[in-house]
């Protein structure tokens, strides 16, 4: 299927929002995360998945879980759309 410049335009600048605000919702958080010692990363975008490090004291928190559930939560509000936020271990594969 061919698809028309302008399409595939609006597609690219529809993407690059999207990433904005995946970008902008994880730097709200990170200050409350690093008033604990954490932080969180963005990792990769792939579709609807959405893959973060969690690092510092972030990584053996008992409520690691929630601060996910809650950045997760806060990404569907901001997008307006279903992602689901993966958490990956090791160090960051690609710098967004």
């Amino acid at each position: 299927m061919l698809v028309e410049p302008e399409q595939s335009k609006q597609a690219v600048t529809a993407d690059a929002q999207r990433e904005e605000i995946i970008k902008a919702v994880i730097e709200e958080i990170r200050p409350n995360l690093r008033r604990d010692g954490g932080d969180c990363e963005l990792i990769e975008i792939c579709g609807n998945k959405v893959m973060v490090k969690l690092t510092g004291a972030c990584v053996f928190c008992k409520l690691s879980s929630a601060t996910l559930e809650g950045i997760q939560a806060r990404l569907v509000e901001k997008l307006g759309e279903l992602v689901r936020l993966i958490p990956v271990a090791g160090p960051a594969r690609v710098s967004l």
